[in-house]
């Protein structure tokens, strides 16, 4: 169910305003919104990820508009009060492919003026839809950042298999997958489990209620909890995956409600929680609470099915050529979730792409653990990266 009210001011930082932007691709979205008067700032958009809202950012709005920036944040197609959430598993998913997703972005910045952006930033899940935006449209989106995701690139098409015979490739990563069932402690990837038709009733209407299991998944994943001790992974195996803590690689036949409830902090370390207040956190579990979680969860379906690789292969080879950085907490497994990820997003996706900078003390909620940190290094690069001016 979607709400057409803008969150009040009393949640939001002083000088970030909540409004609805039609982006004339089939989406009214909800945005925050920093530095706009007067006109003609140059623009950075911050792209959230999942479970998270255009909330997520209200640690630079503010930072990045006293800077000389126009700065917007969109819940995203699908999440908090943009159109989208209304949506049910079996509905159409192309709204929610990556392609329509740069479209979304794409529609929202021409709404409000802009021909360029200066950086398109993204975390998480919302690094996967910068990439591509910086990969599609760089007359657009004139420089990168991702945070706490790396991105992979199109997929690829071979070269040079017409003239002999060549045995049909595996796939390594589906054939992981499929090997954590098999594992003496029969596992799942989480990619698989939120792709299921029961993931979102699992979380949404979960026995703890979904404000708690928000809290304990955004402790889980960040540096608060001790366990988070991430290392590169050798491969695409069901080995190495299995390494993993259970957020990422969930016992076989448990839900992700159940696998986080175990990990579920204190009320003393709740009370200790300066990132995330329980007043900021009511924001992210008010909207849960209505929407459901389908709409975010959309993204895991197309991901694991390889029907949508296809308009994809269109891009096949093309790296992403503006300049681009990688910001992370260093306690972040979301650096390694992917074997091989950083090192090939560094040597063959991004061609011009700075020296990964990894937050000492940061988990994967880095813009939120790490603020003042993210803040600086954020503007380091704005400033350093200026042809995205309008």
């Amino acid at each position: 169910m979607e709400n057409s009210h803008p969150l009040p001011a009393s949640a939001l930082p002083p000088g970030v305003h909540s409004r609805f932007i039609d982006n004339h691709n089939g989406c009214v979205m909800h945005v925050l919104e920093a530095g706009f008067d007067p006109p003609g700032r140059p623009c950075v958009v911050l792209l959230h990820g999942f479970p998270e809202l255009a909330f997520s950012w209200r640690n630079q709005l503010p930072f990045l508009a006293q800077a000389g920036f126009h700065v917007i944040a969109p819940d995203q197609r699908g999440y908090g009060r943009s159109g989208g959430t209304d949506v049910g598993f079996g509905d159409d998913l192309w709204p929610y492919t990556p392609l329509n997703r740069v479209s979304d972005t794409l529609g929202l910045v021409r709404a409000l003026g802009h021909e360029r952006v200066a950086a398109v930033i993204g975390h998480d899940y919302g690094a996967h839809v910068a990439g591509w935006c910086a990969l599609i449209r760089p007359d657009v989106f004139r420089a990168l950042v991702l945070m706490s995701a790396t991105f992979a690139g199109p997929p690829n098409l071979p070269l040079g298999t017409a003239q002999a015979a060549v045995a049909a490739p595996g796939n390594g990563v589906q054939d992981a997958l499929a090997g954590l069932a098999f594992l003496p402690r029969p596992r799942k990837h989480y990619w698989q489990y939120y792709a299921t038709p029961a993931a979102n009733a699992d979380v949404w209407r979960c026995p703890q209620g979904v404000h708690d299991f928000l809290r304990a998944y955004f402790h889980f994943k960040s540096a608060d909890w001790p366990g988070n001790k991430p290392f590169p992974l050798r491969g695409w195996t069901a080995g190495e995956l299995e390494k993993m803590p259970t957020y990422y690689i969930m016992d076989r036949d448990q839900n992700m409600a159940r696998t986080v409830a175990p990990e579920m902090p204190s009320a003393a370390q709740i009370a200790a929680c300066k990132w995330l207040t329980e007043d900021q956190l009511a924001v992210y579990s008010e909207e849960y609470s209505r929407t459901g979680f389908q709409g975010g969860l959309q993204a895991y379906r197309i991901l694991t099915d390889p029907r949508f690789a296809a308009p994809l292969r269109a891009f096949s080879d093309r790296t992403v050529d503006v300049p681009s950085r990688f910001i992370s907490g260093a306690l972040d497994w979301g650096n390694h979730q992917v074997p091989h990820g950083l090192e090939r997003l560094r040597r063959q996706i991004c061609t011009r792409m700075e020296e990964p900078a990894l937050i000492e003390g940061a988990g994967h909620w880095v813009q939120q653990e790490a603020a003042a940190k993210v803040n600086a290094l954020l503007l380091e690069f704005l400033r350093a990266n200026e042809q995205g001016r309008d």
